[in-house]
């Protein structure tokens, strides 16, 4: 297999939307990212997978933290500033746990690494879950290269 068939394949899979982040020096850095999960329960970790040719990977090894602020429907264009389709818009920060987040996220996760692992050409980072902020959203959707919401459901009335 090449790997636009398996870059396909992976892209059948509908995942979230994320935005990752962390900070050195008082600078906030980020990044898109659909490779998120979570780990365990007892004790809270969850991981994300980090190429090792992105600027955040050194960010992260250097800070020891890192949010996940999973996106809600109406923050497309956050996704697109931080995956660098769009240029020079300036964003602001909310703090969790002391830690930089995005306003308006479906689920802000403020977290310490606990761990790292490479495998291939990615850095997995494993994060100890310190604090955690929800709001009732949709979340912001992509599959197949696209990005999408989720469909009303359509309840009867009796």
């Amino acid at each position: 297999m090449d790997d636009r068939q398996f870059r396909t394949a992976m892209g059948k899979f509908a995942t979230g939307v994320t935005v990752i982040t962390t900070e050195v020096e008082g600078e906030v850095h980020g990044m898109t990212a659909n490779a998120f999960m979570s780990v365990s329960l007892d004790p809270k970790l969850v991981v994300i997978s980090i190429g090792q040719k992105a600027r955040i990977l050194e960010k992260i090894q250097e800070s020891g933290i890192f949010t996940v602020n999973i996106l809600a429907a109406d923050q497309q264009e956050m996704s697109m500033i931080f995956a660098g389709q769009i240029k020079n818009r300036k964003v602001t920060f909310d703090r969790l746990d002391n830690k930089p987040v995005l306003s308006g996220a479906v689920a802000q996760i403020a977290c310490e690494v606990s761990a790292e692992h490479v495998e291939g050409d990615h850095t997995l980072f494993i994060g100890k879950v310190t604090d955690i902020h929800l709001e009732e959203k949709d979340p912001l959707l992509f599959y197949s290269g696209k990005y999408r919401s989720l469909e009303k459901e359509e309840t009867a009335v009796s």
